[in-house]
């Protein structure tokens, strides 16, 4: 990772963060866009992720949009939203031909600063709100998508589980909110509440690539003024700390299928910032990470209780989930399984070879998210949600200097709070 570095200006309003590397031959506008997660605006944030591509001032409709992007040398635009931790957050990325390869030396860059500012700043806007066609079509593809998510199970089942472990938090609520809040979305409420996210989140305007820093900041004043001179007043960005838990929640669900999904919900107390971080990683790929962890050796592969059984680790609201998908009578066995496994976490039941290999997986993993600009960016922007900073050289060294210890420490934090199992109507667990 040695000669990437990230240079962080802040110009009255938009924070600015130039990574510099010949590593890629496209240069990469990502703006991201953050603020807390709240139920009242979850679904505006999501529809305004798919209104604002769909055309600006300059190039009212989609198709303009998709002509200038082509006469970019196929330049790729995309947006969308997501959580982490407690933060809203929303990306609009535009993926360019570095223009020092081509033979055409017209100023693509520039071209592509002034594109992105115009789909954040300039939107198509009719008579002070935005266009109705677009408002409706975009609301419509949105609630098909947070109906979509009921049609795939493993996905309903981690989206039921973080509500009913988050009731009171949050990190309970949908990154696209409700179907009903969608519905009652109007295109003047979405217009309204997009001049107060212009106002109120904090933007970041990531720029991967080889242009040089007096240039990129010549372009950004040059288009992005507006938002500079507006006064802003970012929302404090805190996590509700997670509660101690006071005894296992278990929810059962019914619905019509085939395959159970068991998904079991553990508070790690542990996010990015804290310094027991990274020892909680590696935990977590020895438990259920990766191919050689105890739940999938021990859950799908000795038992053979399990089509798939693994463990994932959220940064920054310090959760631990775990999901798997077994035949509806398996469901006691399958629990039994997977909080002894934990239990032998805690007992330090595992060998050195075990941790390295982990350790291993966890450095190839890191450095592979890096081989695109966007995974690049996302590595970057756990700075900007946590307000601690690990660069990926540390964050590499932080694993490796991981003993044993830290691990049956970070096991022994980890409390089971909720499990959830959604299994066929009139199936016995």
């Amino acid at each position: 990772m040695k000669g990437i570095e990230e240079h962080h200006i802040h110009l009255n309003g938009l924070h600015v963060h130039m990574i510099e590397t010949a590593k890629y031959k496209t240069n990469s506008l990502i703006l991201m866009l953050k603020a807390p997660l709240q139920e009242e605006t979850a679904a505006k944030r999501a529809l305004l992720s798919n209104v604002l591509p769909n055309g600006t001032m300059k190039s009212p409709s989609r198709i303009e949009i998709r002509q200038r992007l082509d006469d970019l040398y196929g330049a790729l635009l995309s947006t969308d939203v997501q959580k982490k931790g407690e933060q809203h957050i929303i990306t609009i990325r535009l993926d360019i031909a570095n223009e020092q390869f081509l033979s055409d030396h017209s100023p693509l860059f520039e071209k592509g600063v002034a594109l992105l500012s115009e789909i954040l700043l300039e939107p198509k806007v009719v008579s002070g709100r935005f266009d109705e066609t677009i408002v409706k079509n975009e609301k419509r593809a949105l609630v098909q998508q947070i109906q979509s998510i009921y049609d795939d199970k493993m996905r309903y089942a981690n989206v039921r589980i973080t509500e009913e472990m988050c009731k009171n938090e949050p990190y309970g609520l949908s990154t696209y909110g409700k179907k009903e809040q969608v519905d009652n979305i109007s295109n003047e409420d979405l217009y309204s509440y997009y001049q107060e996210m212009l106002n109120q989140d904090r933007i970041d305007l990531f720029v991967v690539g080889t242009v040089p820093e007096e240039e990129l900041l010549s372009h950004v004043n040059t288009y992005f003024s507006g938002l500079m001179n507006n006064e802003r007043r970012e929302q404090a960005t805190e996590t509700t700390p997670s509660p101690e838990v006071a005894a296992e929640n278990v929810v059962f669900e019914e619905q019509d299928v085939k395959q159970g999904k068991l998904h079991i919900g553990y508070r790690t107390y542990t996010t990015f910032k804290d310094p027991d971080y990274v020892p909680m990683q590696v935990m977590n790929g020895l438990f259920g990470g990766f191919s050689h962890s105890k739940l999938f050796i021990n859950v799908r592969e000795k038992e053979s209780l399990a089509y798939y059984a693994a463990s994932r680790f959220e940064s920054h609201k310090g959760l631990m989930m775990v999901m798997s998908g077994i035949d509806f009578a398996n469901y006691d066995k399958a629990v039994a399984i997977i909080k002894e496994q934990h239990d032998l976490m805690c007992q330090g039941s595992f060998s050195d070879e075990e941790v390295e290999q982990t350790k291993a997986m966890l450095k190839n993993q890191l450095l592979e998210t890096t081989d695109v600009a966007r995974g690049h960016v996302e590595l970057v922007y756990h700075t900007v949600v946590s307000g601690f900073e690990r660069s990926i050289d540390q964050w590499l060294r932080e694993i490796d200097d991981v003993t044993k210890e830290d691990i049956i420490e970070a096991a022994k934090k980890v409390k089971l709070d909720t499990i959830y199992f959604l299994k066929g109507k009139e199936a016995t667990s």
